[in-house]
């Protein structure tokens, strides 16, 4: 089994090489790595360049925006199973993909998902939040639950079956998406009980500037698949502040 890993970057100079060098680490031997630059002009490209040999497909260009990027990774990409490591990523430990590997095939699923965590900027070590997740039930997404997107794996066909992300929105399509997924009851869906990345706190849509147009998206994306309004997205903000006190009352 061929597993594809799409990083998206953009002028992220500071991280883009421990994110080649989290990915080169995995034991599994079966990976692709596809980088899509969006012609960074910070030395991104320069770092990239030195595993050009190394991982499997590059290309900086202008896009049209995130998703546009990762829709570009995915129509890349050759693997059988496809996930997501942003620049900013590292996997949790180097037998990631080998677990999320073994559970696609013990569990014969189209869609793997897991656990993952945030951690702080400049201390991969200092974790912030935390992203449990559990086994799925339907009722469940009307409570604004959803796996976090990094952590969950698909098997290349549910893109060509059900699309690719939707580019008109700016931040939150990957809800979109997961929740595409979760309410189509012909995927067949395991949770791996498992840590398998740590996202450095930063990222895109983790910055409060931008939480409340995510916010609005969001809300969107919940009246479009016909959830519970304004009571579902209150729920997702809820879920967040769990997700802070946590790691301040267990250490992770």
């Amino acid at each position: 089994m061929k597993v594809s890993i799409i990083t998206i970057v953009y002028n992220n100079a500071p991280c883009i090489e421990s994110c080649i060098q989290s990915v080169l680490s995995q034991t599994y031997p079966n990976i692709e790595h596809v980088i899509i630059d969006g012609g960074s002009t910070d030395g991104t490209q320069a770092i990239i360049e030195n595993y050009r040999s190394q991982v499997g497909y590059f290309i900086s260009e202008k896009d049209k925006g995130l998703y546009n990027a990762l829709n570009k990774g995915i129509k890349a990409a050759t693997g059988d199973v496809i996930g997501i490591l942003h620049s900013d990523d590292l996997f949790y430990e180097t037998n990631t993909i080998s677990k999320i590997v073994d559970a696609f095939k013990t569990s014969a699923a189209d869609l793997v998902y897991a656990n993952g965590m945030y951690v702080e900027r400049n201390n991969i070590r200092h974790v912030k939040r935390v992203y449990k997740s559990k086994p799925f039930q339907k009722r469940y997404l009307n409570f604004g639950w959803i796996p976090l997107h990094t952590a969950i794996y698909v098997k290349k066909e549910i893109f060509q079956d059900c699309g690719l992300y939707d580019e008109s929105y700016a931040i939150a399509s990957d809800y979109d998406i997961s929740i595409r997924w979760f309410q189509n009851p012909a995927i067949q869906k395991y949770f791996l009980n498992d840590w398998v990345v740590k996202m450095r706190l930063g990222g895109k849509s983790t910055t409060l500037k931008l939480q409340k147009k995510k916010s609005l998206e969001d809300l969107k994306i919940i009246k479009k698949y016909h959830l519970l309004g304004k009571v579902t997205l209150a729920y997702k903000i809820l879920r967040k502040v769990k997700q802070y006190s946590l790691p301040k009352i267990k250490k992770y």
